[in-house]
């Protein structure tokens, strides 16, 4: 009993480790100076290489394989949308994923909405429609708020279109976690690279900063998380890594006095809510 116990608090120190060195990107990716396409490129490529190297039979293809697609999009939107707008902002759209899982899951998965995932969608709507209107001047970083908040509109969709994916992966027997996460990196890295090329020069600062990301906050983030995914419960788990669209505005604050308006934390609190609400009312139906 004491030994399961131990297993299940370390599990969920895991997953909070990992929420925890995902919900720094917005400030590290802020940190480089160099443009998107250099960023996402450079950040994905270290990751593919580290994680590749960790777990060698995530390069095996599979049906997972395909999924690589979205997520290799997820990740070069939300840096640019990053780079825009405030991290909160960038954040808290691609937090709407949920929303539209819960819209397109029918056609795609035949899967049927429930009564109680009515109260979810409302609340990531309304949370929508809020992050959407709210409006900032522009800042040193966040240059363009009004495209940034596009290109996370359009990261949201991408990563619900990955969430789908994988449960359709799934159901067929796709047993690679890593799979899409080391495709995805290497995606991302053969689409941006040729796009960003020639790369500036490189100061000691961005190349400390792009390792970082590409080492530890896409890495070892996800080496935590199946770590603690094997010990904690699926609809536990989304509620522990809820911790990360909570913190992202926190480190950008902190580090470049980055403060979105107040609307965009009235819209991510709903986004947010509306996220926690679905994942319970899905844990109370089983």
């Amino acid at each position: 009993m004491v030994s399961a116990g131990r297993d299940a608090l370390r599990a969920r120190a895991a997953l909070l480790g990992a929420a925890l060195l995902f919900s720094t990107g917005g400030a590290a990716i802020k940190s480089v100076a160099l443009d998107a396409w250099s960023v996402a490129g450079l950040r994905s490529g270290v990751a593919a290489l580290l994680l590749g190297l960790a777990w060698p039979l995530a390069w095996r293809p599979g049906p997972s394989v395909v999924v690589a697609v979205p997520y290799a999009a997820t990740l070069v939107l939300f840096v640019a949308a990053t780079k825009r707008t405030t991290a909160a902002e960038a954040i808290f759209l691609q937090s709407t994923a949920p929303l539209y899982v819960l819209l397109l899951a029918p056609v795609w998965l035949g899967e049927r909405v429930r009564r109680q995932d009515v109260l979810a969608l409302a609340l990531m709507g309304a949370g929508l429609a809020v992050l959407l209107t709210a409006q900032a001047p522009p800042q040193r970083t966040a240059p363009d708020p009004v495209g940034g908040k596009v290109l996370g509109l359009a990261s949201g969709l991408a990563w619900a279109l990955t969430l789908l994916g994988l449960r359709a992966a799934a159901r067929r027997g796709a047993a690679e976690p890593l799979g899409p996460v080391v495709w995805g990196n290497a995606l991302a890295f053969l689409a941006c690279v040729p796009v960003a090329w020639p790369l500036p020069p490189l100061r000691a600062v961005d190349l400390g900063v792009l390792l970082y990301l590409g080492a530890v906050q896409i890495g070892l983030a996800y080496l935590l998380l199946l770590r603690g995914l094997r010990g904690v419960p699926a609809p536990q788990a989304a509620l522990l890594l809820l911790a990360e669209p909570a913190l992202n505005p926190v480190w950008a604050g902190w580090v470049h006095g980055e403060w979105p308006p107040p609307l965009a934390w009235v819209g991510g609190g709903l986004v947010l809510t509306g996220a926690a609400a679905q994942v319970i009312f899905a844990k109370q139906s089983t």
